[in-house]
């Protein structure tokens, strides 16, 4: 069977192009700003062509001919633009504009122009879950409005991974695009696993599962390490991250909490302050910036290694991410999962490339 072929935007190390990889597309076309993102593309052989360029200077057909390829043979768009402005962070950054005043705007009407000028059967379109927040409107209308004029029907939800089997508690945007002359609007795979916390009636006939844990995949990377004695983490704070049971963080020092002699007032940090995995949950969001003091840390106080957010974020064990310690945990931390994404991209498959004519 013919791979259907993609071209990817705001790359950056992989995520997206990993999931569509991994269920049977042919990328030829990747791109990022970031240099340490692109080595990473290109030492995993993502894409047919894989390039380092301001975004606003690439150039589709040009880059799409070098390699043998017209604009018309691409099948699917995928693409996060960067997402700062429309974060939760955002809310704290109070001296920073939000949505389309963001500086950083451009790169939500790159992905319009490349969506203009390639034209493409489907497009995927991922961002952080705050997209849909309030003073984010006009964003999500732009693409709403501009999606109809370009003639797509479109399907978007908000997406908690944990419910796809992620092992992480990360709230994603995604919008499916697919155009009227080639199909219906696309339908969102049903999901596959549960919060055992929250469902306790669980239907005897669903086949859903509970959710998978921290401990279910880094428990067997949960060794010690000669270098783990530079990793102690918490900064000013590691004898009161000590202290903090699994799956807490700063808020067990509260008065709100019960704590003898509180240390913190109630929501007075961000909420990955002191923040500390248990084996027996999924991870929160793994932040694209590594920190001293913000988690989430592993259960044995200390910062989680390269392997253990690869793991996390569903990144194969031997995909291999260029870069310093910093620049790795950015590309991880900045990525979609990859298992969130192969989902959906067989569910578009399924839908819509299940013969060789389409």
């Amino acid at each position: 069977m013919i791979k259907p072929k993609v071209v990817s935007i705001f790359s950056g190390g992989g995520g997206i192009d990993i999931g569509f990889n991994q269920a049977g597309y042919e990328i030829l076309f990747s791109t990022d700003f970031w240099q340490p993102a692109v080595d990473t593309l290109i030492k995993n052989n993502s894409a047919k062509l894989a390039k380092c360029e301001d975004i606003r200077k690439v150039d589709y057909k040009n880059e799409l001919s070098s390699i043998g390829y017209n604009v018309d043979e691409v099948d699917i768009l995928v693409g996060g633009p960067p997402c700062p402005a429309f974060s939760k962070s955002r809310f704290y950054r109070t001296e920073k504009k939000r949505a389309l005043e963001d500086e950083n705007s451009f790169t939500l009407f790159e992905y319009f122009r490349a969506l203009e000028e390639l034209r493409p059967k489907v497009f995927f379109f991922e961002n952080v879950s705050g997209f849909v927040f309030k003073p984010h409107r006009a964003a999500f209308d732009a693409l709403i409005d501009v999606a109809d004029q370009f003639g797509y029907h479109v399907t978007h939800k908000v997406i908690n991974s944990a419910n796809y089997g992620v092992p992480q508690m990360r709230e994603r945007f995604i919008c499916i695009g697919v155009r009227k002359d080639f199909g219906e609007p696309f339908i969102f795979p049903d999901e596959t696993h549960y919060n055992p916390e929250k469902e306790v009636n669980l239907d005897l006939f669903n086949n859903k599962k509970p959710w998978v844990t921290c401990g279910d995949v880094i428990g067997d990377l949960d060794f010690d390490l000669p270098e783990d004695k530079d990793m102690e983490a918490g900064s000013k704070h590691k004898d009161l991250l000590k202290l903090v049971p699994p799956g807490d963080n700063y808020l067990y020092f509260t008065e709100k909490r019960g704590y003898p002699e509180p240390i913190f007032e109630w929501r007075s940090r961000y909420w990955s302050f002191l923040l500390k995995l248990s084996p027996e949950k999924p991870s929160w969001t793994i932040q694209a910036s590594f920190s001293n003091n913000q988690g989430p840390f592993h259960w044995k106080n200390r910062f989680l290694r390269i392997s253990e957010i690869k793991r996390i974020q569903t990144f194969p064990d031997d995909y291999e991410i260029t870069g310093t310690f910093k620049d790795q945990w950015r590309q991880i931390g900045n990525a979609v999962p990859p298992l969130l994404v192969e989902l959906i991209a067989v569910a578009i498959r399924e839908q819509f490339f299940t013969t060789d004519e389409k």
